[in-house]
């Protein structure tokens, strides 16, 4: 698997990300991506050849290494590493959009912009940004659940039972090097942990700072509705407020437009 391709396409997104997600991102590849591509396919490449069960029957040990090993642990995480980097390029595909959309309308419009930042996480991008974060969290804790369900438990035990047929009776199973690939699947599953913390916070930040920037607007468009009602009920509003609005830009900058207009009305009072 081409895992430098991966981090190539994602390491674009860390422009576009918040500190918790360049947090998140330097996780995936330091303590996830890296430790499975040098340790962890290392330590579970001998799984299915050192595996040994005290029995001459043929297909046996075959039998109980399925049942024991549903599924590898490193195709799992594999799996795992790819449903969680994808939701990323949703937010890359979307600022690509927003670019190509913007120099459109710089063609059309004779140098204007429709976007002062497409990459501003503003209107429809924050809720990409958020949904990415949502999945990212939703993929890591599912696959958390799986790993759990099928292993019953984060343990690999030194000696397991097998009855299954065609053993002629119950037969003892020993995988290699158990504590060993203990330790790298706790790390493992510690990091998932981490790394949805992550998203979690960053989901807070997003959502705390979007609704104290909306306060801030509410309280400033009653300030200015307030004075227009006692001051400015005869005269006609102006031409820039029909003007398109950017939707990247910020709602104190927008408030603040707001605010000169007011302003420059009453000084022609």
């Amino acid at each position: 698997m081409n895992w430098s391709g991966l981090e190539s396409l994602l390491s674009g997104v860390n422009k576009y990300s918040t500190a918790f997600g360049r947090i998140w991102l330097s996780m995936v590849f330091v303590f996830r991506v890296m430790v499975f591509v040098v340790a962890a396919q290392k330590v579970w490449g001998d799984e299915n050849k050192d595996f040994v069960c005290n029995t001459r029957q043929p297909g046996c040990t075959n039998i109980c290494y399925d049942h024991i090993f549903p599924i590898s642990h490193i195709r799992l995480w594999a799996l795992q590493l790819i449903f969680v980097t994808c939701p990323s390029l949703m937010v890359m595909a979307h600022v690509k959009f927003r670019e190509g959309k913007d120099k459109k309308y710089e063609e059309q419009h004779h140098g204007s912009h429709l976007y002062a930042n497409p990459g501003k996480k503003r209107g429809g991008l924050w809720w990409t940004y958020l949904l990415s974060l949502v999945l990212k969290a939703g993929f890591d804790m599912s696959f958390l659940y799986i790993l759990y369900r099928i292993y019953h438990g984060y343990d690999l035990p030194r000696l397991s039972k097998c009855s299954l047929e065609p053993c002629p009776n119950t037969v003892d199973c020993f995988i290699s090097r158990p504590t060993e690939k203990k330790i790298f699947m706790l790390f493992m599953v510690v990091s998932s942990a981490v790394c949805i913390l992550m998203c979690f916070c960053e989901m807070i930040y997003l959502i705390g700072k979007r609704v104290v920037k909306e306060m801030r607007l509410r309280k400033n468009n009653e300030m200015l509705r307030f004075a227009e009602e006692h001051e400015l009920t005869n005269m006609a509003p102006p031409r820039s407020q029909y003007r398109r609005v950017d939707p990247t830009l910020t709602d104190s900058q927008l408030s603040l437009n707001k605010a000169d207009r007011v302003h420059s009305t009453f000084q022609r009072l």
